[in-house]
């Protein structure tokens, strides 16, 4: 599934956890699971892995259904770019956790699972 959009501001939480995010508005992405994906992002003639999450953010307690991506090794300012995101393969369902320690963890974890997928 490849997603195409404008990448919007957040609310910047996953940066202060150390995984900065485009974020693409994915309201009319109904055809899509929510949860957190292994992905590739294209974007200015160049390819990133990824890790992607859609869905409503329930740890964080979301009202707005987002793709979030975090570009592995890319540094800069996306807000208002146009990028391509491929989801890969789903790594898991979107929950909530009980606190933003223990989703870090969990996203610690699921960056090496995406990283390995990529290899």
């Amino acid at each position: 599934m490849v997603i195409r959009g404008e990448v919007i501001r957040g609310a910047q939480l996953g940066r202060k956890m150390g995984f900065p995010t485009a974020n693409i508005d994915a309201q009319g992405l109904t055809e899509i699971e929510n949860g957190v994906y292994a992905s590739e992002v294209e974007y200015d003639d160049c390819r990133y892995a990824a890790m992607s999450n859609i869905g409503m953010r329930p740890s964080v307690d979301g009202t707005t259904r987002l793709l979030e991506t975090h570009l592995f090794g890319f540094e800069g300012d996306l807000y208002g770019k146009q990028i391509e995101v491929r989801l890969v393969r789903k790594i898991r369902d979107e929950r909530r956790f009980a606190s933003i320690d223990e989703l870090r963890a969990q996203l610690q974890r699921d960056a090496e699972e995406c990283q390995k997928e990529q290899e």
